[in-house]
This record gives C-alpha cells, sequence and structure tokens, in this order.
C-alpha cells in the first residue's frame, strides 16, 4: 500500500461549466430535447390558434398522463390515509400528532383535488377497496401486527376517510 503524500491528494481545479443559452422560446424546440420549452411553445400555439403547428401526438400523451397521475395521486392518498387510521384504530397507546398530521396532509389534497375534478371521487369509490387492501397490509408490515388483526373488509366509508374530524376510536 503506498503512503499518501501531498501530491496524491491535490485535487484537479475543476472547470467551471456554464449553462448553454436558453433557447429562443419564439421557436419551436422537439419535445424530447426541452420539455418545459416544448410545453411553452404548445401553450403558446393554442392561445394564438395555430392548430397546425402544434405537435399534436405527444400533446395527446401528455393530457392522457395528467389524468392518470391525478387518478395514481389519488389513490396513493387514499392509501396513506387509510394505513394511518388503521395504524391510529389498532395502536392506541401509539398514537401521535405525527399519524394525525399526516392523516390530515393525505386528506387534504385528496379533497382539492375532488373539489377540482369532482370524477376523482366516482374513481376513489371505484379503487376504495383496493386501497384498503394495499393499506391493510402496509399497516400490518410496519406495526409487527398480524395481517388477520386488521378487518378484511374497510371499516370505514369513503365519507369518513375524508371527514376531516373523522378519526376511529
Amino acid at each position: 500500500m503506498e503512503p499518501i503524500t501531498a501530491e496524491a491528494t491535490t485535487t484537479k481545479p475543476q472547470q467551471s461549466r456554464t449553462p448553454a443559452p436558453p433557447p429562443d422560446p419564439g421557436k419551436g424546440v422537439a419535445y424530447d430535447e426541452d420539455f418545459c420549452l416544448w410545453a411553452e411553445r404548445q401553450v403558446k400555439l393554442l392561445r394564438e390558434g395555430s392548430w397546425q403547428q402544434l405537435d399534436i401526438p405527444n400533446l395527446i400523451e401528455e393530457v392522457e398522463d395528467m389524468g392518470i397521475s391525478r387518478k395514481h395521486a389519488t389513490v396513493s392518498n387514499l392509501m396513506v390515509v387509510l394505513h394511518h387510521l388503521l395504524k391510529y384504530r389498532f395502536q392506541p397507546k401509539r398514537r401521535s400528532r405525527s399519524w394525525r398530521l399526516s392523516i390530515l396532509e393525505h386528506r387534504n389534497p385528496l379533497m382539492d383535488d375532488m373539489e377540482d375534478s369532482p370524477s376523482l371521487y366516482h374513481h376513489a369509490q371505484m379503487e376504495f377497496e383496493k386501497a384498503y387492501r394495499r393499506a391493510r397490509k402496509l399497516a400490518s408490515v410496519e406495526t409487527g401486527l398480524k395481517l388477520s388483526r386488521f378487518p378484511e373488509q374497510c371499516p370505514w366509508t369513503l365519507e369518513q376517510e375524508l371527514d376531516s374530524e373523522f378519526l376511529p376510536e
């Protein structure tokens, strides 16, 4: 093993990298080159009514992905709230402000999203039992309690889960 010398420990001066100059927002840019600039350009074209210049295939994909993303976020938030409600209900001696805070932090975007897009409420109803099954497994793993300790069917309604005042006893 070679001894460490001052020569071995000196570092080379790093060359500063300057970012490339920003592209001209008035010119088109490819979807896969700079997404943000591409999106700004599409918005500008839509506002101007320049339909022929729009990147329709990628716009369709992005709009579709936005809807899917909102649905996934809804189910994810449902699952987190259910997970914490289960812990709250089945571990009363371990109840904490952080659990209540987490419940509230995930209820708020659920309510906001459903207010903005009422169809997400219907989606939440459709996915409620699946979200509960996943939350039940998460709660079992996290708490160390047997899965059978938690009810197979969700003991609460979607309305209770969304109610900012509801906490199971």
